[in-house]
């Protein structure tokens, strides 16, 4: 995999939440409690902008009722992030050219990890898969910026 952004372009813009299936089970797989699980399953409106600066630098900040993340991160570089549940893990996101996917890795500190994978669709919808333990799910964005 390799760890160059030129086809990263594609993630930029604003997006919002379309459709998920699986991501309670998958939720509960990394260990979430119930009443988290809960109000992520309540987020009908989410709002995920991805930009870049000039140096390189990635920022993915998504908004919602209940709550607002942001991380930055350099491609191919390991970075601490705080995921929506409070959860702190270690990432590292790089760009396979080959499937035209940003693969996101994060292990968190009892061990466990999640992988995700960013692509955009041929209806030019962003699709998340997230594969946690044997449980996967899948979230859709529709561009709107």
């Amino acid at each position: 995999m390799a760890s160059t952004d030129s086809g990263m372009e594609k993630f930029k813009g604003t997006w919002d939440f379309v459709n998920s299936e699986n991501f309670d089970e998958c939720l509960r797989e990394m260990g979430i409690s119930w009443l988290i699980r809960q109000a992520a399953k309540a987020v009908t409106k989410e709002k995920m902008t991805i930009s870049t600066d000039n140096n390189g630098k990635w920022t993915v900040k998504s908004e919602s009722t209940f709550k607002t993340t942001v991380y930055e991160f350099t491609l191919g570089v390991e970075f601490d992030e705080v995921r929506a549940d409070g959860a702190e893990v270690k990432s590292t996101i790089t760009y396979d050219n080959e499937t035209g996917r940003w693969i996101h890795n994060a292990i968190d500190k009892q061990g466990k990890k999640v992988h995700l994978e960013r692509f955009i669709d041929d209806e030019g919808q962003q699709q998340v898969e997230f594969t946690c333990g044997h449980v996967k799910a899948r979230r859709w964005y529709k561009r709107i910026e």
